[in-house]
Order: structure tokens, then C-alpha cells, then sequence
């Protein structure tokens, strides 16, 4: 019991930490962020640009979808502080997927926060609750349920192949 236990974590820990690592690790530093969006809207005083409208960012071979995402800067320096994805949020990276009504990235915190009905796919393998963090230099995640919603996760088990190279 105890076994299956483990190896239940720990199949959860890598499907969250696979698909929310990609957003800001891996091939894509130094990559161009390529925003489409069906406008764009930029304030100085509040250090914000606001994308609205079908937005669709990339950067290598991650993309988010969302209705409108904001970017906050720093006061000094002008770094990154906040990204705001809202609305049909959905990430895509390869054969994986996060959905959720909204995504935040903290800068500061290195941490990615989904809420609103959150959901990570990868393969027939799921995770959902009330909230789902991910920990980027921690490389963890927690997935919290709520009053009215529960933590659940769909692991498929691969199939297995035989010595002789048959499946199972």
C-alpha cells in the first residue's frame, strides 16, 4: 500500500512540475516572446502592458492562450514583476496542457498560481483541484481543493512489455 502510495506522488509531482516547469526553464531563455493579441494597450504610470483579445504568446515551444493577459514591471530597473494570463487560459507544450480561468506568474516568488476550475493533462494522466502552485525553483507544486472542490488525479499506468517485447 505504501509503495503504490509513493509512486503515486511521485507520478503527480512530475506531471505538475512537467507542465509547469516548461514555462520558464529549459530551451526557451534567450528565446524571443512572440504576443499576439487584438490589441495592445501599454501605461507607464502603472508600468503595465495590457494585451487583450484572442492573445496568444510564444516563446520556443510553449504557448499560452488567453483572453487578456497583463504585464506588470518593476518600479525600478523595469524588470519583469507579474504576468496576468485571464480568461480561457490555456498552456500547451507539446502533449501537455494547463487549463484554468487564471494564471499568474510572480517574479519575486518564482511561483505559478492556477485558479478557476485549474487542470493539468499530460496523456491520459490528470490533476485538478481549487488551486494548483508550482514552485519554479523549488521545482514543486501543491494542489490545494476547497469547500466545494476536491483534489483528484487520473493516473494512467503505461503499459507494460514482457521480456519477449509483447505488451501485457
Amino acid at each position: 500500500m505504501m509503495r503504490i502510495f509513493t509512486v503515486m506522488l511521485m507520478l503527480l509531482a512530475s506531471l505538475a512540475v512537467a507542465n509547469a516547469a516548461p514555462l520558464l526553464k529549459g530551451d526557451r531563455q534567450g528565446q524571443p516572446v512572440t504576443i499576439k493579441s487584438n490589441e495592445l494597450s501599454s501605461d507607464s504610470k502603472s508600468r503595465t502592458a495590457t494585451f487583450s483579445g484572442k492573445v496568444v504568446a510564444r516563446q520556443g515551444d510553449l504557448t499560452i492562450y488567453s483572453d487578456k493577459l497583463v504585464v506588470h514591471y518593476k518600479e525600478e530597473g523595469g524588470d519583469l514583476d507579474k504576468v496576468v494570463a485571464t480568461g480561457n487560459v490555456r498552456i500547451v507544450q507539446g502533449d501537455r496542457l494547463a487549463t484554468a480561468r487564471e494564471a499568474v506568474y510572480q517574479s519575486v516568488e518564482q511561483k505559478i498560481v492556477l485558479t478557476g476550475d485549474p487542470k493539468v493533462i499530460q496523456g491520459d494522466n490528470t490533476v485538478t483541484g481549487k488551486v494548483i502552485t508550482y514552485f519554479v525553483d523549488e521545482e514543486r507544486s501543491i494542489v490545494t481543493g476547497g469547500p466545494d472542490t476536491r483534489v483528484e488525479a487520473v493516473i494512467t499506468p503505461k503499459e507494460k512489455v514482457k521480456n519477449d517485447g509483447q505488451k501485457r
